[in-house]
């Protein structure tokens, strides 16, 4: 059986393969010796990415010399200002060869700057002149796994858990660390390793258990990456203790303690991940306190070890009776999270979803982004595609998340964008950063789909620096990781960039949302959560379709943005037509700003998207001989099933939507009865 670890689609983006004959001519004898400052913590990853990197580009591993001048890739700490996360790379010419010096004022800043480095090797870039400095531009660059300890993932699609197994640790600890090298590769500084759903063995990683999160916090810990563990709320009442009420002191005294010692066990955890008083989850609110008071009492305890709360904002009334009008599961989290602006310890940093809902294909941004202003608090992603096509379909989302980041709140007028909040630029708070729901399990490709390891790979450099464009990250993505090919780089590039809007054109339309299967989130459902208790409706009737969301006779959800988005968001006329259906209930025969109908926008647009789904297969068969045939075939068979899918979601939605509005397409295509 060939081993997988020495597979391409094992290695992602740091396969390293020896470079085409046209840079080769440029690189080639360039790199024979390095120079590596010893006693850091990361010495060693350091000189073993630089040797694995330089050997497999160029074909020539560097070997290690004492004197800077006498290196050809030299690093250096410098006692200098800066983050020293941050990095600065200069090439210069000199005697035969290429000098290039790697500088920072922390060796995580060294360890960016050597990726960063033989990033650049494998682009080409690398040339007597060039300089590149950068700055991580967020202090928090987190990715979540929502892993069991029992092996199997929440929302995974690619496999069982890298971390555990049947509530052990795994014994494949070399890919753990193969993990490591992949996050920091893309600026990842914090992973939460286990369920934001804490079961009752997961508490243990915070007691009997720990030892197994020390373990995998020193492997994290050569690549500068911090442990971080979700914790259950309500952990005292597992230990003996009679309630978990966060201003009850003997509470206090055992959150204190218990903290005390795991930083004594784990000295590198970063600090805890919460998810309370969120569908079933224990919280604050069992005892008539506010989300503030509950933070804040974990986040004392954290204090003295420099330790992080990340508590999520994902708070809402999953207990909704769908005849409820009034009640609007979209305003929950600024209704709940806005009254508290200010009251939050500093080293409590909200964990906000992108969207005031749940991670669909489309949705608003959230209003409180511009609405927290005193409040430490992150962007939260879910690279895992869970609403999205389950790695099963390609569904490329760095587009989404352009459009998140590029969203702007005026919450300090204009250009007061998103990312520009979620990088502290324009209200002054401590921690800002962004976080992701993980899409990496223990399948051998890491991602269940190879082409969903770009979603991984863009939203750490996203994370890394919000302001790249989504075509440079694609482009920079599929050169690494597939090769020079300039056919391979294009197709696939344009089958990336596209995807997102293909999967919407076949699935859900204008921004209602949902319409899957209950449960498994997978496949078409038109009425699977309408009369649910999660507040996911779409309340499709023969006649129209929507939530009015206006503050003028709706659930006044428009009315949490600021003034420009309310106004913008308040009527027909002006809101954006691709979350028309989000914010307003629309009749099927409303026209639209292309000329056509509400219906037969509907019909178009999933008959289009299986066509864009046949284009993508298409270009994919045609790249046969140019991609690895392992690669190949995988992909292959993903795009075909996705095929195979898309039919029935147009089948399904197009006939729900003709069975209630009884209006035919206006072409005569067979919408089935």
């Amino acid at each position: 059986m060939r081993n997988y670890k020495n597979s391409r689609d094992y290695g992602c983006w740091l396969n390293y393969d020896l470079l085409p004959p046209a840079f080769l001519a440029k690189y080639e004898q360039q790199f024979p010796t390095m120079a590596v400052p010893r006693g850091m913590a990361l010495t060693q990853s350091i000189t073993a990415e630089l040797r694995r990197g330089l050997g497999g580009l160029v074909g020539q591993v560097p070997n290690l010399v004492e004197r800077e001048d006498e290196a050809a890739v030299a690093l250096r700490l410098e006692d200098a200002a800066g983050s020293p996360e941050g990095f600065k790379l200069t090439v210069r010419a000199g005697e035969g060869l290429l000098k290039v010096l790697i500088s920072s004022p922390g060796e995580q800043g060294l360890l960016y700057g050597t990726f960063a480095f033989l990033r650049a090797l494998q682009l080409g870039e690398v040339e007597p002149g060039w300089e590149l400095q950068e700055s991580p531009r967020s202090p928090l660059r987190l990715i979540n796994h929502w892993d069991n300890l029992d092996g199997s993932i929440e929302r995974g699609y690619a496999g069982q858990s890298i971390f555990f197994k049947d509530n052990h640790l795994v014994e494949d600890l070399d890919r753990v660390r193969d993990y490591a090298r992949l996050m920091a590769s893309i600026g990842i500084n914090g992973i939460a390793i286990n369920n934001v759903n804490v079961h009752r063995e997961e508490t243990h990683l915070i007691a009997a258990k720990a030892e197994m999160s020390r373990t995998i916090s020193c492997i994290f810990q050569d690549y500068g990456i911090r442990l971080f563990l979700s914790v259950n709320f309500a952990s005292p009442l597992e230990f003996g203790l009679d309630s978990a009420d966060p201003l009850d002191p003997q509470v206090q005294s055992w959150w204190k303690e218990r903290t005390r010692q795991l930083y004594a066990e784990v000295p590198n955890l970063g600090g805890f991940l919460v998810k309370a008083d969120s569908e079933n989850r224990p919280g604050p609110f069992t005892y008539g306190r506010t989300q503030a008071q509950g933070a804040n009492m974990l986040a004392e305890a954290l204090e003295p070890f420099g330790g992080v709360l990340i508590w999520r904002c994902f708070v809402y009334n999953c207990q909704q009776d769908w005849r409820d009008t009034t009640t609007d599961r979209a305003r929950a989290a600024y209704d709940h999270f806005k009254p508290l602006d200010g009251q939050f310890r500093d080293n409590v940093v909200l964990q906000i979803k992108n969207g005031p809902m749940d991670f669909q294909v489309r949705e608003p941004v959230s209003p409180l982004f511009g609405g927290l202003e005193r409040t430490n608090h992150l962007l939260e992603l879910q690279i895992t595609q869970e609403y999205t096509g389950q790695q099963r379909h390609l569904c490329y989302l760095v587009p989404q998340w352009k459009e998140i980041l590029e969203f702007d709140t005026y919450a300090r007028g204009p250009g007061s964008t998103v990312a520009r909040i979620v990088t502290g630029s324009v209200f002054p708070l401590r921690w800002t950063g962004l976080a992701a729901v993980t899409n990496v399990g223990s399948d051998p490709n890491w991602t269940g789909h190879t082409l969903a390891q770009a979603n991984l790979y863009g939203y750490g450099r996203l994370a890394w620096n919000p302001e790249l464009s989504a075509e440079d990250i694609t482009r920079e993505w599929a050169t690494l990781t597939l090769g020079h090919d300039g056919d391979v780089v294009d197709t696939v590039s344009q089958m990336l960039l596209g995807s997102w809007e293909t999967y919407e054109n076949y699935t859900v339309p204008l921004g209602i949302g949902w319409m899957c299967n209950p449960g498994h989130h997978y496949g078409p459902n038109p009425e699977g959560y309408e009369y649910s208790k999660w507040g996911t409706y779409h309340k499709a009737d023969h006649l129209a379709i929507g939530v009015d969301r206006s503050v003028q006779g709706g659930t006044g959800f428009a009315g949490q943005y600021h003034l420009e988005n309310a106004q913008m968001y308040e009527t027909v006329e002006t809101c954006p037509e691709e979350l028309l259906l989000f914010f307003h209930r629309i009749p099927y025969t409303h026209v639209l700003k292309s000329g056509k109908t509400l219906i037969q926008h509907i019909y178009d647009t999933h008959f289009l998207g299986v066509e864009q789904v046949e284009e993508m297969l298409a270009k994919w068969q045609g790249l046969a001989d140019k991609v690895d045939p392992e690669t190949f075939a995988h992909v292959l068979e993903r795009l075909q099933g996705q095929l195979v899918d898309a039919k029935e979601w147009r089948d399904v939605i197009n006939t729900f939507f003709y069975r209630l509005s009884h209006i035919p397409d206006a072409h005569n295509r067979k919408i089935y009865p």
